[in-house]
């Protein structure tokens, strides 16, 4: 992977073009882009983008987690997709890790991973409101005071 991508929506058509802009400078002009379809509900045949076209193709047997974009100066770019509805938290782990260089992990197993992840920190939260929640309530305050409480002990001057 040689990045990730987060877009707002699955609509390729309006979310294609500031991608494609946004690595115009860098990478040359972006002459093509292929998904898989399953998890776009509408793959246009070409979408325009600032002063130029993007052609758009479709294969299933593409990681459906994985955008490819072609230029014609800088080659082949490899994206993860992050889908619009994940959360912020999980979106930056799959963006940091999905732009680490020369990692060969594929688009499907960043996923796979994350999912994993989100389960592991759920199970923990919930362990952790269940431990808060289970034990009945907190103990009552004093009712008498102790003499002396209040006098620091024999040898104890950090009071």
């Amino acid at each position: 992977m040689d990045g990730a991508w987060w877009p707002y929506s699955r609509d390729l058509f309006t979310e294609l073009p500031s991608l494609v802009e946004a690595l115009d400078g860098r990478w040359g002009r972006i002459t093509r882009a292929m998904v898989n379809p399953t998890r776009w509900p509408v793959v246009p045949h070409k979408v325009p983008v600032t002063g130029h076209i993007v052609h758009v193709g479709w294969f299933t047997e593409q990681d459906p987690d994985k955008v490819i974009l072609l230029s014609r100066t800088a080659g082949r770019c490899d994206l993860l997709v992050i889908p619009p509805e994940t959360e912020p938290a999980a979106a930056a782990r799959l963006m940091t890790t999905a732009a680490v260089p020369g990692s060969v992990l594929t688009a499907g197993v960043l996923m796979s991973e994350e999912a994993a992840t989100g389960r592991r920190m759920r199970d923990a939260r919930s362990s952790q409101e269940v431990w808060e929640t289970d034990g009945g309530s907190a103990l009552p305050p004093l009712r008498h005071r102790c003499p002396g409480a209040e006098q620091p002990l024999p040898g104890n001057t950090r009071r």
